[in-house]
């Protein structure tokens, strides 16, 4: 990928100082260091959005199920899953 973007930003000279001794310590350009870190949080974000999205989609199809009726309630869900622990108990 070829690099022809300058990126410009202000930090604390703390920072920028512990930054640099730590590429350095690493051996390896700060700039490499922050597009990966550029790249990972890019991805994250990706991650995150589609993510999000994907959940979204679930509860709106449960939305939909539970007005057609199909669903269960809570309290359904509850009441069965406490039987069955109670049949799991009773086995072991």
């Amino acid at each position: 990928m070829s690099k022809q973007a300058v990126f410009t930003m202000k930090l604390e000279h703390e920072l920028r100082e512990e930054f640099m001794a730590e590429a350095e310590a690493s051996h390896r350009p700060a700039s490499q260091i922050v597009r990966e870190m550029m790249r990972q949080f890019v991805q994250r974000q990706k991650e995150t959005r589609e993510y999000e999205a994907f959940m979204q989609r679930k509860v709106d199809i449960a939305r939909v199920d539970m007005r057609a009726g199909v669903g269960m309630s809570n309290d359904e869900v509850e009441a069965q899953f406490a039987a069955r622990r109670a049949q799991v108990a009773d086995q072991g």
